[in-house]
């Protein structure tokens, strides 16, 4: 009798992983379902339910940057973005994004360095290197002092 026991609840406990497995993917999916139909309150609620259950998930803090930069709360979009490249070094987007950033802030220094490993781990926004070197060019062109 005891093994039946022991053998119903280890069906239930397996049963509820499983749930619990669906319900992270299903967080993910609905809230980049959202977020492509441009229903950002939702999907940033729905990602921040994502990052409860699945803490490494890089793609949900990149996610949560765009959105916050589509907001405008630079703070809140360095945060994510900042997380997201310490769970993801290579994740180039994120590293592009924040580049972006710090050139609005004309820190040259850190773009610099940015760019460098933007360099290094580029696969498919290559082509942005070009892009970023002329805007360094041009905002290092306007700053300098003229003779």
């Amino acid at each position: 009798m005891l093994k039946y026991l022991y053998l119903i609840l280890f069906a239930i406990i397996i049963t509820n992983l499983n749930n619990v497995s669906t319900a992270k993917e299903n967080f993910f999916s609905e809230a980049k379902n959202m977020y492509d139909k441009k229903k950002l309150e939702e999907s940033k609620f729905l990602f921040q339910r994502n990052i409860v259950f699945n803490p490494k998930d890089a793609q949900s803090y990149l996610y949560l940057a765009k959105i916050y930069n589509f907001e405008e709360n630079e703070s809140e979009e360095i945060k994510y973005l900042k997380t997201t490249l310490l769970l993801e070094p290579d994740n180039e987007e994120a590293l592009y994004m924040l580049i972006d950033i710090e050139l609005k802030k004309s820190n040259f220094s850190k773009v610099r360095d940015l760019t460098k490993n933007f360099k290094i781990i580029c696969s498919t926004l290559c082509d942005k290197i070009q892009n970023i070197n002329e805007r360094l060019k041009n905002i290092e062109a306007k700053n300098e002092p003229k003779q």
